[in-house]
């Protein structure tokens, strides 16, 4: 499946510029998918569209030190969390995702590219994949997809950091 959200990410940059899912799925399978690997990411990037759209804020842009050529500003969530709260992973979490997983994650929150909502989103794409262990090479994908869906392009140092895996994500 993974491979099929990383063709997904190259060929569609703009998750505007992707085809609705039936169309998706036939030219997936011209480009040489197996059929299940499909079907799993159709169902899979279904999930990120009402994810994506079910939020009740506009944009969560993450807030970035790093570079400031992002024009987009995030809007303020409903109820702000605390800069004391703490996300406590569930057992099955933390089984799936694994500690290199969820170090990665803390890194990009405390970086201020990853706010609390789409970390949220990252997780329950997480929870959604088909795989049991997930590596931090897929990991890294589902981050893509998730700042895929809002439009979001990672800037630049982030952006290094999720595909440094020559052989999967050329972007």
């Amino acid at each position: 499946m993974f491979d099929v959200l990383v063709f997904v990410y190259e060929h569609y940059w703009e998750a505007d510029a992707c085809p609705e899912l039936p169309l998706l799925g036939r030219r997936l399978t011209a480009a040489g998918f197996e059929g299940d690997e499909i079907e799993q990411a159709l169902h899979w990037l279904e999930g990120l569209d009402a994810a994506s759209k079910s939020t009740d804020f506009i944009d969560i842009a993450p807030k970035s030190n790093l570079d400031t050529s992002v024009s987009r500003q995030p809007q303020p969530l409903s109820i702000d969390p605390s800069p004391d709260s703490l996300r406590v992973y569930s057992q099955n979490e933390l089984y799936r995702l694994g500690v290199e997983c969820v170090g990665f994650l803390k890194f990009l929150e405390n970086a201020g590219v990853m706010p609390c909502a789409m970390r949220e989103i990252v997780l329950d794409r997480a929870m959604a994949s088909p795989v049991e262990e997930i590596t931090l090479d897929d990991f890294k994908i589902i981050i893509l997809m998730v700042y895929w869906s809002f439009g979001i392009e990672p800037d630049v140092l982030i952006l290094d950091e999720l595909c440094d895996d020559d052989d999967r994500v050329s972007h």
